[in-house]
């Protein structure tokens, strides 16, 4: 099956470049298919001083760190809009692994300088810089009209003694505007009995309940609920009666300007979310995509740094991105420690073909006789 992890490798030159290229695609491709591979294309940048390459080494790790949070908060922020499988998400952003190898093998030069001083590491910087602060604003706007919406709809939903009682009830239901009397709203919990019980007593829990004034209004599983009418000053005995007998009273005054603007509410922000969804997604991709390729770029930075620094000068080695095939990854390892051991006298020391290796921690970057980056294009599982 085809990981959604990516290694960006180099090693140095053999009489040609291209020859590094075929020697490691037979190796990885001749025994069962370990990886799908291409060329990686670094265009030749100028190189500064040694110092000065050890000191970009630092920042451009620190900037994958910056832009690979980005990318994964965008794609974040995608799943929570999109409240969709995460497959879903993933394909609509990265339009599945096949694509992501070309994506990642040819666009990651498009708009970037070539020469390797900190201007293009301000402009990726300032770049996703501006996407991370745009996703925050856009996505505390969105996330506000959804959560004002969530707890309208709440009000509407849920028990009897919580829920509004704007969509249930009618204007028929209760007497208004009498000097005397009121119509109270009840709910009965959870047994007919229960109402049952209610049917019998109403009339007889406080002095002056206006007899047959009670219907019910709406039941749902597991409660019903009624109306009563009463003498104004009987209501707190009334009260007072019921709660002992169970029958809980809603304090309810039907008011029918209320009601409306209630659901008119309701409706403007739901309609402003649906204005705002389409958008907000096509905003995502878009601004997805950039920063994946800001990212790339660092990457292809990092290769070109790291190479120069490891097998020296003139720049001469051959990038190659490989897609590991995830029964075979640790066979793939094995097979690229065969073909490079000979780079490093000290990875001798290190590396016993056949362990694990834990890295050597140099920058939290597992350590390896070539150049390697890992390309986790996994978005959606991360700490």
């Amino acid at each position: 099956t085809k990981m959604t992890e990516f290694w960006l490798i180099s090693a140095p030159g053999e009489k040609t470049c291209q020859q590094t290229w075929e020697k490691l695609h037979a190796a990885t491709t001749k025994n069962n298919n370990l990886s799908t591979n291409s060329k990686f294309n670094i265009p030749d940048l100028k190189v500064g001083t040694l110092d000065a390459l050890v000191g970009l080494s630092d920042d451009l790790s620190k900037l994958d760190e910056f832009v690979e949070g980005v990318v994964k908060k965008v794609a974040h922020y995608m799943a929570d809009v999109l409240e969709d499988s995460k497959d879903k998400v993933q394909e609509n952003l990265l339009a599945s692994g096949g694509k992501v190898l070309t994506i990642i093998c040819v666009n990651h030069f498009g708009s970037y300088s070539s020469s390797l001083d900190t201007v293009p590491f301000l402009f990726v910087f300032k770049g996703v810089n501006q996407i991370d602060n745009d996703l925050k604003a856009r996505a505390s706007a969105y996330n506000n009209l959804k959560g004002n919406l969530q707890n309208l709809e709440r009000k509407n939903a849920g028990s009897l003694l919580t829920r509004s009682l704007a969509d249930i009830v009618k204007k028929e239901d209760f007497v208004l505007d009498s000097e005397y009397l009121i119509t109270l709203t009840i709910a009965c919990l959870f047994s007919r009995s229960n109402y049952n019980d209610w049917v019998k007593q109403y009339e007889t829990l406080a002095e002056m309940v206006v007899p047959r004034s009670s219907n019910v209004l709406f039941e749902d599983q597991d409660s019903y609920l009624c109306n009563v009418t009463l003498f104004r000053k009987a209501v707190d005995d009334f009260k007072h009666k019921a709660r002992e007998y169970k029958f809980m009273v809603r304090d309810f005054q039907y008011n029918e300007e209320e009601m409306k603007a209630d659901k008119e509410e309701m409706n403007r922000l739901s309609t402003d979310k649906k204005k705002q969804f389409g958008p907000l997604v096509r905003w995502l991709k878009v601004n997805f995509s950039e920063a994946f390729m800001a990212w790339i770029h660092v990457k292809a930075l990092r290769v070109f740094v790291e190479s120069v620094l490891r097998y020296g000068l003139p720049v001469n080695f051959q990038a190659m991105l490989l897609q590991p095939n995830k029964r075979t990854m640790k066979k793939l390892r094995e097979v690229l420690y065969d073909l490079y051991k000979h780079l490093d006298s000290s990875a001798a020391a290190i590396v016993d073909a056949t362990m694990d290796i834990p890295g050597l921690n140099l920058s939290q970057q597992e350590y390896y006789p070539y150049v390697y980056y890992k390309i986790d294009c996994n978005l959606l599982d991360f700490k």
